[in-house]
């Protein structure tokens, strides 16, 4: 069945599916401890672990025309990083985690340049003031220029860079993995400052990327705290809880904010794991509505809805004034579905088996279904002016349009 359920909230607890999410839960957890590279038999018999929703028929309302499609990086490799593309200067800049980055003409996919950084990314690329940058899993930050990507200067960080550097007209904001912004001179990379906050004992793995907004930089932490810092010198402008860790154990206790914060009409939207979707002031950091909610998938911003991709890949839609839910759509159950992402009247996120789906924004009903190729798509989809940008696992970005 194709068709939302209206339904106003969300608590993982009280739904039938709670063991499994449980489950969830404690594999991405220990999968975030250091040195965890195996989890044989955790759970049991993985035959009651129950299998991803199947894709029903449905006629399709809109017609989804591929532009092109091309191999553009390395993909992610086997550490399931999403490195998102990302549109800037009339571009679509791409990175792999073998190190290139390549940019594109976005009407036609021709490969303007590429570059072998020589470090492995695993954040970014971000883009502006006519840089492209990217974050490593040693530490390093690489700038490249967005025309020709000769490299413009190169950096080091405390840790391990997960989310795209947000990239000012002065200053280029990194975040790290062990609870720091780093504020970077985008003429020359040197540090301008350092903003810090204590990282839980057990996180999941994963950053939320920093945002600019004006003279502000907004960033999530794994404490569940949502911040604003001055964009020239670092100092802290005001922090609010999204969340406040609960429960007995560690566990229960994840409140992640990893998904990346998203600033428009100054209101700061942002979704935790564990915890709540819910809307910030920019200037005061003020809550304007909060709603129960979990996700490490992440949330998208429309005209007038904000949409969210929760954890067991339901997609909501919420009034962006009032946080009332306007509708769920259940058809995509348990097949790791990305961010959302707000595409003329539909709504846009792909799964695990490279599916790409189409929802109407009033209704939430099924458009459209297109797959870009074998591989996942683990990163969110990311909408230009005339077309939506999807990077597989494998590389393979296609650009899609609407007629």
């Amino acid at each position: 069945m194709d068709g939302p359920t209206m339904r106003d909230t969300y608590d993982v607890h009280d739904t039938a599916r709670g063991t499994e999410i449980a489950r969830w839960i404690a594999l991405l957890a220990i999968l975030a401890l250091p040195g965890c590279s195996a989890v044989t038999g955790l759970f049991g018999d993985d035959e009651n672990v129950p299998e991803p929703a199947k894709l029903e028929d449905f006629r399709p309302a809109v017609k989804v025309k591929t532009l092109w499609s091309r191999r553009a990086t390395s993909g992610g490799g086997d550490r399931h990083v999403e490195l998102h593309p990302v549109v800037a200067g009339g571009r679509v800049f791409a990175a792999g985690h073998d190190g290139d980055v390549a940019a594109y003409d976005p009407f036609d996919g021709k490969r303007l340049w590429e570059v072998d950084t020589g470090v492995p990314v695993s954040g970014g690329p971000g883009a502006g003031s006519g840089l492209v940058v990217v974050g490593s899993s040693a530490g390093d930050v690489v700038a490249l220029d967005g025309a020709d990507g000769a490299v413009a200067w190169r950096a080091r960080v405390s840790s391990e860079v997960l989310s795209a550097p947000a990239v000012g007209e002065r200053v280029a904001v990194v975040r790290t993995v062990d609870g720091k912004l780093f504020g970077l001179d985008t003429a020359n990379g040197e540090r301008s400052w350092v903003y810090d906050r204590t990282v839980p004992v057990l996180t999941l793995r994963g950053t939320s990327a920093p945002v600019i907004a004006g003279d502000v930089v907004v960033a999530g932490f794994d404490s569940g705290h949502l911040v604003a810092v001055s964009l020239a010198d670092g100092q802290l402008l005001w922090e609010s809880h999204v969340t406040a860790p609960t429960g007995r154990t560690e566990l229960e206790r994840l409140a992640d904010l990893d998904a990346d914060p998203v600033v428009s009409d100054g209101v700061v939207y942002v979704v935790t794991f564990q915890g709540r979707v819910a809307a910030f002031d920019l200037g005061t950091g003020q809550p304007l509505w909060e709603r129960d909610l979990s996700s490490h998938a992440g949330i998208g911003i429309g005209r007038r809805l904000v949409y969210v991709t929760d954890e067991q890949g339901h997609v909501w839609a919420f009034d962006r004034g009032n946080g009332s839910s306007l509708w769920r759509q259940d058809g995509l159950e348990r097949r790791q579905v990305t961010r959302p992402v707000e595409f003329g009247d539909y709504v846009v996120v792909a799964d695990f088996q490279g599916y790409v789906h189409w929802l109407g924004t009033g209704d939430g009903r099924f458009a459209a279904r297109v797959r870009t190729g074998g591989s996942a798509v683990r990163a969110p989809a990311v909408a230009g002016e005339t077309a939506v940008y999807v990077l597989g696992e494998s590389g393979r970005l296609t650009a899609l349009t609407l007629p």
